[in-house]
């Protein structure tokens, strides 16, 4: 599939993924170009699946929810991850899951409220999922470096 991304493209993907709330007018001027081009760009941008949605990066510990913790999961065969990937999409507390080379078969990051949350979480539900075989928990002390990636 032909994208034909060129500059100006990379540039207002870098500006919104610097910030996401940044105006078209602002974008269009610091690239020398008009809104409605810089509208343009962006639906063709969303329509050929680069960017794929706006998110807010949140500061979970200031809601009340003080665990961040990542979870290595090993599957009884990897035949059986859309099935196990559908239970855990159903599980709030799962906030992203990647399905990996390596120790584990998924790799999930979980956010709780406290370290009994994440016990019921693990014991009550990502446990009981039929296809897992065993889990392994790293919480995480501190989250150093939340970036996007340079694409220029």
């Amino acid at each position: 599939m032909d994208l034909n991304i060129d500059n100006i493209d990379i540039q207002i993907l870098t500006l919104l993924m610097e910030n996401a709330k940044n105006p078209y007018a602002m974008i269009g001027a610091a690239l020398g170009v008009s809104t409605g081009t810089v509208h343009g760009r962006i639906r063709k941008l969303e329509q050929n699946g680069i960017i794929k949605r706006h998110l807010l990066v949140v500061d979970y510990s200031k809601l009340g929810f003080d665990i961040s913790a990542f979870l290595g999961i090993y599957l009884h065969s990897s035949s059986l991850y859309k099935q196990v990937a559908s239970k855990l999409y159903e599980i709030d507390e799962v906030v992203s899951l990647d399905y990996t080379t390596g120790m584990y078969s998924m790799f999930v990051k979980l956010i709780c409220r406290d370290t009994r949350h994440l016990k019921d979480v693990l014991h009550e539900k990502i446990q009981k999922i039929e296809g897992i075989q065993r889990t392994e928990t790293f919480i995480s002390l501190d989250e150093s470096i939340n970036r996007p990636a340079k694409i220029t």
